[in-house]
């Protein structure tokens, strides 16, 4: 062999998962969280229209934590841990990140276009006469309703979350590129992930520091919604999604986890968010401090679950053909969800009283999901087609390019 010849390829591993099937993972993840959304507002609704008051619509205290699993978390570990991936491997090893410009537009083609119309139709049922409350529409049509602690719930009361999430893309477009360029300048590896991993864990604490001085030094109660929904509280999830992202980026394919030890930590993390969601009724220190625990044990189910030799049986139930497809329209079921279940409540067509929870739950999942279907094949599908227009550098692509000179 010469001098200058290229060294062989390394071996390629057979234990990492092929990227497609890490992506039925994650569909199957949303596809759980989606129903499970689903199942806490029919929960919450029976629970806050009792003739009891907050009695629950479910005497067993197992199956009622279940169902009142909060797993908005979940939803922001996963977009933290997917959009910052490419930027944790571009700090750690080099190459290049897509331009802000073409993230933005990507992220609000998968976005906007169902929002703003389920906003308008949601709004324009509930105001019928004008002017309307045109405040609560100003404020959901820019994002702002989250500052807001009178309307935060209003018109589409899940898309809070959404609000923060638009607010992490702009601050992921704008640390990203400033942590690729501060790594680019240390010469150790083990230094660059050390700096990316010092940062999330900074804006991991910084929400933790303000919910310690809201409820204990202010003595602000939890029923202030902006206090404790806001990003100075809430950010603590896109965190835990961002430091995932730059562990994984860390190993690439070392250390992957047996299927004996991602079967114990997938169970020590669903078991860890049992036991925090059979807690979050009292006031105490795990209802104040629910939602950054529960981001740390769903940053933790999700490495257990992708960092692996072996695809294990939790795996496969993930990607199970019935679950798939409801992370497919999980963002269409998000939605539309909470308008479905209060229009059956208000048409009278949801049973009564803890005894006919189990048939209302039946009723809005059948008629949520077969909306959020028909919405995301005549809505979401079309729209997604739009991010074609741009390439991966954010400029306009050509669609007819002229005819090669002969």
């Amino acid at each position: 062999m010469s001098a200058t010849a290229a060294p062989p390829a390394p071996p390629r591993t057979p234990e990492g998962p092929p990227r497609r099937r890490r992506a039925g993972d994650i569909d199957g993840f949303r596809g759980l969280a989606a129903l499970s959304t689903v199942a806490f507002h029919v929960w919450q609704q029976y629970t806050a229209y009792d003739a009891h008051g907050t009695h629950p619509p479910v005497a067993n205290p197992v199956l009622d934590a279940v169902l009142s699993l909060e797993v908005i978390d979940l939803f922001f570990v996963l977009s933290a841990f997917l959009l910052t991936l490419s930027y944790a491997r571009a700090a750690l090893d080099g190459g290049s990140t897509r331009p802000a410009r073409a993230f933005l537009f990507r992220r609000a083609i998968r976005i906007l276009p169902l929002y703003v119309l389920a906003v308008l139709v949601v709004w324009a049922t509930r105001n019928p006469t004008l002017p309307g409350d045109w405040q609560d529409l100003f404020e959901h049509l820019t994002f702002t309703h989250v500052f807001d602690q009178d309307r935060i719930f209003y018109t589409l009361g899940p898309t809070w979350s959404l609000s923060l999430e638009v607010l992490f893309y702009f601050v992921l477009v704008g640390l990203g590129p400033l942590a690729v360029r501060a790594c680019r300048r240390l010469r150790r590896r083990a230094d660059r992930v050390a700096v990316c991993a010092a940062g999330c864990l900074f804006l991991f604490a910084a929400p933790l520091a303000w919910i310690t001085v809201a409820h204990y030094a202010l003595g602000i109660p939890h029923t202030d919604w902006v206090a404790y929904f806001g990003p100075q509280a809430r950010f603590g999830g896109f965190a835990a999604g961002m430091l995932l992202a730059v562990v994984l980026a860390a190993l690439g394919d070392r250390a992957r986890l047996s299927p004996r030890a991602a079967l114990l930590l997938t169970a020590l993390a669903l078991a860890g968010l049992f036991c925090l969601s059979r807690q979050s009724d009292a006031e105490g220190f795990t209802f104040t401090y629910y939602h950054p625990i529960a981001s740390a044990l769903w940053a933790l189910l999700l490495f257990g679950t992708l960092h692996i030799r072996r695809r294990t049986f939790w795996n496969r139930f993930l990607t199970a053909r019935w679950l798939t497809p409801l992370g497919l329209i999980s963002y269409s079921l998000f939605i539309w969800h909470e308008p479905v279940m209060l229009l059956l409540h208000n048409a009278g067509l949801l049973p009564a009283g803890p005894s006919g929870f189990p048939w209302a739950l039946l009723i809005v999942f059948l008629a949520a999901v077969a909306v959020a279907a028909a919405s995301y094949w005549l809505i979401e599908y079309p729209a997604s087609l739009l991010g074609r227009l741009k390439d991966a550098q954010g400029r306009p692509r050509d669609f007819y390019p002229e005819p090669a000179l002969r």
